[in-house]
C-alpha cells in the first residue's frame, strides 16, 4: 500500500495577548478569567487569589470592561476587536511578504488567551505539514507575565505530541534595528500629516508601554530595562533629549506600586502645567488594542485635556504598516536561519544545485 508523502514545511506564529469574543460581560468573563488565573499573571497565593477573582473582580470587573471594549470594537464582517483584527492583518501581510520573497513558510496567528487558542492554530499548522515552528510574540520586551507565559503554553500543548516540531522561540527584539526603525517611520509619518510638536516651546512627546508590578523588576524580569532600552534607541533616532521625550507605564491595577513613572497622573501634571502640546505612542504595542484606543486615546486624554492642557495626539500602533511588516520580515528571517523555506520543487533543485557544487570541488 502506497504511503502519502505529506509537505514538511516551516512555519511562523505570532502569539498576542488576546481578547474576548464579543463586547459583552458574558464573554469578557471567561476571557478575564483565563488571563487572571495565569500564575504568570498574578503571583498571589493562589487559594487568595481565587477568592479575590471569583468573588470580587469578576462579578465587577466584566460588565466595566464589557463597556470599555464596545467603544472600541470596530463594526463590519472584518471587524472585532481590534488587536484580533490588526493581529490577523499583521499574519496575513507577513505571510504575502514570504510569498513574494519566493518562500514557503506558513504564517498564522493566535492569543494566549480566548480565541484563536494556541492549542487550536498549532493543530491546524500541524495538518497543513508543519515540521519546523519559529514562535514570534508580539512583544517586543520580554517578560515573565507575557513572553515566558506564552512559551509555556507552546511548551504544555506539543508536550502531548506524538511527533513534535522543530522548535524556535524569539525571546525579545525591543533593540532589533528594523523595530526601532519601523517606530520612528510610525512616529515621523503621524508628524508629517499633523505637524511636529514645538519641543523648544515645552512640547512632550511620551513613550507608554504597558506596567507591570515593581516586584517584577526586583525579581529580576528585564522588561523594565528593555522598555527603556526602546525608549533610549527611538529617542536617539528621533533627534530628541530625555526631556522631550519620556518613558512611562500604564494600565496600573490594584494597590501594589507598579512600575514608575505613571502615565496618567504624568499627563495629568502636564495639563496643569498648562503644556501646549502632548503627543504619546505606545511602542510596546505593535497592535492597537483596549489599553491604547480606549485608556490612552481617549481616557488619558480627557484627564489631559480636563487638567488644562492644550493638544493631545495619540499615535497609533505600528498594526501592519509596510515597513513594519518588512521589520518583522526581517526579526523572524534572523531566526529561521537553516530552516528550508523555499516550496519543495524548489528545496530539490536548490540540493541538486549544491551537490552538483561540491562534487565540482573535488575534481
Amino acid at each position: 500500500m502506497a504511503i502519502s508523502r505529506q509537505a514538511q514545511r516551516t512555519a511562523v506564529l505570532l502569539i498576542n495577548l488576546g481578547t474576548p469574543d464579543a463586547p459583552t460581560a458574558a464573554a469578557v468573563k471567561p476571557y478575564l478569567k483565563q488571563f487572571l488565573s495565569d500564575p504568570r499573571v498574578v503571583e498571589i497565593p493562589k487559594i487568595i487569589w481565587w477568592c479575590i477573582l471569583n468573588l470580587i473582580i469578576l462579578p465587577i470587573r466584566s460588565g466595566a470592561s464589557a463597556k470599555k471594549y464596545a467603544s472600541v470594537w470596530m463594526p463590519g464582517p472584518d471587524g472585532g476587536a481590534p488587536l484580533l483584527v490588526h493581529s490577523k492583518n499583521t499574519a496575513k501581510a507577513l505571510e504575502q511578504k514570504f510569498i513574494a520573497q519566493g518562500k514557503d513558510v506558513l504564517v498564522d496567528i493566535a492569543m494566549r488567551y480566548g480565541n484563536p487558542s494556541m492549542e487550536s492554530v498549532l493543530k491546524k499548522l500541524e495538518a497543513q505539514g508543519m515540521e519546523r515552528l519559529l514562535i514570534l510574540p508580539l512583544y517586543p520586551q520580554y517578560s515573565a507575565t507575557t513572553t515566558a507565559s506564552t512559551f509555556d503554553e507552546v511548551f504544555r500543548i506539543v508536550s502531548g505530541w506524538r511527533n513534535q516540531p522543530e522548535l524556535r522561540l524569539i525571546k525579545h527584539y525591543h533593540d532589533h534595528p528594523s523595530y526601532i526603525n519601523a517606530l520612528k517611520e510610525q512616529v515621523e509619518s503621524y508628524w508629517q500629516a499633523h505637524g511636529r510638536p514645538d519641543f523648544a516651546a515645552g512640547d512632550k512627546l511620551l513613550f507608554s508601554f504597558h506596567g507591570v508590578p515593581k516586584r517584577t523588576l526586583d525579581k529580576g524580569d528585564p522588561y523594565h530595562c528593555e522598555c527603556h532600552k526602546t525608549g533610549r534607541l527611538l529617542r536617539e533616532a528621533l533627534g530628541l533629549t530625555a526631556e522631550q521625550a519620556m518613558v512611562t507605564f500604564q494600565s496600573r491595577f490594584g494597590k501594589a506600586e507598579w512600575l514608575k513613572p505613571y502615565t496618567a497622573p504624568t499627563v495629568e501634571s502636564l495639563g496643569h502645567q498648562k503644556t501646549r502640546r502632548v503627543d504619546i505612542f505606545c511602542p510596546g504595542f505593535p497592535a492597537d488594542c483596549l489599553e491604547t484606543l480606549e485608556e490612552i486615546a481617549m481616557e488619558v486624554r480627557d484627564e489631559f485635556l480636563t487638567a488644562g492642557g492644550g493638544e493631545y495626539h495619540y499615535i497609533a500602533c505600528l498594526n501592519n504598516s509596510p515597513v513594519w511588516i518588512s521589520g518583522l520580515a526581517e526579526i523572524a528571517d534572523d531566526h529561521l536561519g537553516g530552516w528550508p523555506q523555499l516550496p519543495e520543487s524548489q528545496q530539490a533543485l536548490a540540493l541538486s544545485m549544491q551537490r552538483a557544487a561540491a562534487l565540482a570541488d573535488k575534481k
